[in-house]
């Protein structure tokens, strides 16, 4: 079996996060998603329209979605792809290069994917401003 995982906020869940789940699941036989916590989130200056759980819920509605996990530091990562027997860890292509995912490949494959074009959840949060 092979075992993929990403990470993400996936606040007000839109037609990008479903594709990029999909190609995800794509690459392998489960998909694990590790969600970050509001706290996680506040520790990086961000804040999600929906609580942690309630993005948890709708994630585990998502037929690509194996298991959702929680993201509480940048540093669990190694950790993860030990304890959940990782083959694969899957990203937006614009973590390309960052050297927290550029370390994984010593542990897993590591696949950057592009984003869907024309949606972003700061487009969403933007536009719902205006």
């Amino acid at each position: 079996m092979r075992r993929v995982l990403t990470y993400g906020t996936y606040d007000l869940l839109h037609y990008g996060h479903i594709r990029l789940l999909r190609r995800a699941a794509q690459l392998g036989d489960y998909l694990v998603v590790a969600l970050s916590t509001d706290e996680f989130n506040a520790s990086k200056g961000k804040s999600s329209f929906y609580s942690y759980g309630v993005r948890k819920e709708m994630l585990e509605a998502v037929r690509y979605v194996d298991l959702v996990i929680p993201e509480q530091t940048w540093e669990q990562k190694v950790d993860d792809i030990r304890k959940y027997n990782i083959d694969v860890v899957v990203m937006g292509g614009d973590w390309a290069g960052d050297p927290r995912f550029e370390a994984l490949k010593d542990y897993c494959e590591v696949v950057y994917l592009d984003r869907t074009e024309g949606i972003s959840t700061t487009d969403v949060k933007r536009e719902l401003k205006s």
